[in-house]
């Protein structure tokens, strides 16, 4: 067995773990495979033990992205902004540390404390957004820093941005990025990201956005600031709502940030996006998401 090999087995388990595949009981299952019929019992299919929402698509993505760069010596770090419980960062510091990499950081940012209210005042695109709502999207600093010590990588390659993005990520001490993961839902907080680090981000790194065909602002936000920097570099599908680049061209060190265009038409109705989603019929498709991937390890069919 060569070291690819062990560590192939090692991701796949922590992928698994993260996830909650491996413990997850019948009744478990059952519970997250609920129907949503209300906003407000959203909450009462998350799992109470995985440290991620995020299925094995999005978490393989992490993988070949960190893996890529790790490879053919993209210089920088990884981050994530918008972190819940620190799976995917979790995920992340361990792929670093079974490739014995010891110069880069992983930089867990996060207001640790939920979503903020929508400023639909400067940021009407967030207009209606009920994410502020759910309580189970608060996960605090302390409670994100005992779950990397489980697994044994809580370090000094590990380090916490606390506060709201805009207050954080313009004066963060991050020099260069190899990945950049954004996953802030809101307008607000995608263009706060997307301003602050993306000329951070080396050529060859890359970039991820989890809600791009979830959520309206976000997918807005995202287009915006590519068209405002002519950004042209191909978005790649990983599954319903996450896409990625890897960015091919750096744009200026202090770029201008993208301003609000208030006047902008939306988006063409027949661009292929699920924008229009309510947060009922998202938790419903990553519920289904989950249901497929726990048959599967069960060597179950979904017939």
């Amino acid at each position: 067995m060569t070291a690819d090999d062990v560590r192939a087995l090692y991701f796949d388990l922590m992928k698994k773990v993260l996830i909650d595949l491996i413990y997850m009981t019948p009744e478990e299952l059952e519970r997250r495979s609920l129907k949503i019929e209300r906003f407000e019992d959203i909450e009462k299919t998350w799992p109470s033990r995985a440290h991620t929402l995020l299925g094995m698509e999005r978490l393989d993505n992490i993988q070949f992205c960190v893996e890529d760069v790790v490879r053919n010596g993209v210089p920088g770090d990884m981050i994530e902004t918008g972190v819940w419980r620190g799976g995917a960062c979790i995920f992340m510091r361990s792929i670093l540390k079974a490739y014995g990499v010891t110069d880069r950081t992983v930089w867990v940012a996060d207001s640790f404390q939920g979503v903020p209210p929508p400023d639909e005042e400067n940021y009407p695109a967030d207009k209606g957004d009920r994410l502020y709502e759910l309580k189970g999207l608060t996960v605090t600093k302390d409670d994100v820093a005992s779950h990397f010590e489980r697994y044994d990588l809580l370090d000094d390659q590990v380090r916490f941005l606390e506060g709201w993005f805009k207050d954080t990520l313009p004066t963060a001490p991050i020099e260069r990025l190899a990945v950049l993961r954004m996953d802030g839902d809101l307008y607000e907080s995608t263009m706060d990201a997307l301003n602050a680090l993306y000329h951070k981000v080396s050529v060859g790194g890359y970039v991820i956005v989890d809600d791009y065909n979830a959520i309206a602002g976000c997918a807005r936000a995202v287009d915006e600031f590519r068209e405002a920097h002519s950004i042209t570099d191909e978005m790649i599908k990983v599954d319903h709502h996450v896409v990625y680049w890897q960015k091919t061209q750096g744009i200026a060190p202090n770029p201008v940030p993208v301003q609000r265009v208030t006047t902008k038409p939306a988006p063409p109705a027949e661009k292929p996006r699920l924008r229009d989603m309510t947060a009922q019929e998202l938790m419903n498709r990553a519920v289904g998401k989950v249901r497929h991937e726990a048959r599967k390890l069960r060597g179950e069919s979904d017939s």
